[in-house]
């Protein structure tokens, strides 16, 4: 079949593991405590009961808590807001997404991060707001990264036989569960050097 749509991973893939590494998680980090005393309402909502303390150690441990994402996606909205952030996505991957949409290409993004960081680092990128070209936004709520039930379900939400998606990630993990779930998939090394410009589905 055709490649009809693309999924795409963020980190590794379409950005810099280092950009949300070392900026991302350490500006959320450094402001827990005063977002949390200024949004009691909404924070309190997020996280159940859960404090500062436990989401610092989240965040240095990488965990995928729903709440930590959730509340990282507040703090980093305000950021990028004030311009004090700005998403960073390689030049080829945002060349490459802008040629495949106007291709035609229905493109998507699964990502451990929420929808809405999701949406920031696209909406705010250092190569302009790039969330227009996207159809479709996943996140952990559809289900783990490396069970191809997840993938199943991205397929049917937008509405393509599994053949159709071609997916791109820098976990093999992830890859193996999307070609178990009947998608195309290519693996991406950025320190290999691989970058989007040779990907023509």
């Amino acid at each position: 079949m055709p490649i009809r749509a693309i999924l795409t991973d963020i980190e590794g893939t379409t950005s810099s593991i280092a950009f949300v590494a070392e900026t991302l998680f350490p500006y959320a980090r450094a402001r827990i405590d005063s977002f949390i005393a200024a949004h009691p309402a909404e924070t309190a909502a997020v996280l159940d009961g859960i404090d500062a303390e436990t989401l610092k150690r989240w965040i240095d441990e990488d965990r995928k808590e729903p709440a930590l994402k959730t509340l990282q996606g507040m703090i980093w909205a305000e950021g990028y807001r004030s311009g004090e952030l700005v998403g960073h996505v390689y030049p080829d991957a945002a060349e490459a997404l802008r040629r495949w949409h106007a291709a035609g290409m229905v493109l998507a993004v699964f990502s451990s991060g929420s929808v809405a960081a999701q949406k920031l680092i696209f909406g705010h990128s250092s190569a302009g707001d790039l969330s227009p070209l996207f159809s479709g936004w996943f996140d952990l709520s559809t289900g783990p990264k490396r069970e191809a039930a997840s993938y199943r379900a991205i397929a049917a939400a937008l509405g393509f036989a599994p053949a159709e998606i071609l997916f791109l990630s820098d976990i093999a993990a992830e890859t193996d569960a999307a070609a178990a779930a009947g998608f195309a998939t290519r693996l991406i090394d950025r320190e290999a050097g691989d970058s989007f410009a040779d990907i023509a589905p």
